[in-house]
């Protein structure tokens, strides 16, 4: 065991010595120039011009090619579609957002006062047997008498707003009305007015 630590520490020993090593050049090798850097094979130019040829299409890529072109404005279309919609659809998100936030945290007598509200327009539904145009008039007219027991103020104002809207539509269509009797009607070459028929 002895000789195997011996010759252990010896190379180790060595290891720790330092050594300064001075290199002189030979007195008979010629002198050598120093090389420029664009002298170097690595950042030299490669001399001719290179040309780009193209390769001619295979047929997947020419029925690929004809495929894209003939999706082209359907692609273009859906697009256009989504980034019309997009806001919109975040508009509508946002608003389900905000009415589950509202219906987790709702005020005390809310869920009573929209049973109520939604038992006026079944009651409206039931009212309005037979006929379409009730049944397009009674629960709405119905749930809307309801919501106005509970919520006064807000029903004086959608009433106020749903007035003005139906007064601004009366009067458009007054003004379509009143051009097309005029256009048809009071022509002085109409068959009705001239003087031949009277």
């Amino acid at each position: 065991m002895f000789k195997v630590i011996q010759r252990s520490l010896g190379p180790a020993s060595l290891s720790l010595l330092t050594f300064k090593v001075y290199a002189s050049p030979k007195k008979d090798s010629p002198h050598k120039t120093s090389v420029k850097v664009n002298e170097l094979s690595l950042y030299s130019v490669p001399e001719g011009q290179s040309k780009y040829v193209e390769e001619p299409r295979t047929q997947l890529e020419e029925s690929i090619s004809h495929l894209r072109h003939y999706c082209k404005p359907y692609t273009s279309w859906c697009q256009e579609t989504y980034s019309q919609t997009k806001p919109k659809m975040q508009s509508l998100v946002q608003w389900g957002l905000d009415s589950y936030e509202y219906l987790q945290n709702a005020p005390p007598g809310f869920f009573p006062r929209l049973g109520v509200i939604g038992f006026a327009g079944i009651v409206g539904l039931l009212l309005a047997r037979g006929s379409k145009i009730k049944k397009l008039v009674y629960p709405p007219g119905f749930m809307g008498l309801a919501a106005s027991l509970y919520y006064p103020q807000q029903a004086i104002v959608f009433v106020q707003v749903s007035g003005e809207k139906l007064y601004d539509w009366g009067l458009r269509g007054y003004i379509v009305v009143e051009d097309l009797w005029k256009e048809n009607f009071q022509k002085p070459g109409n068959v009705k007015n001239s003087p031949g028929n009277k």
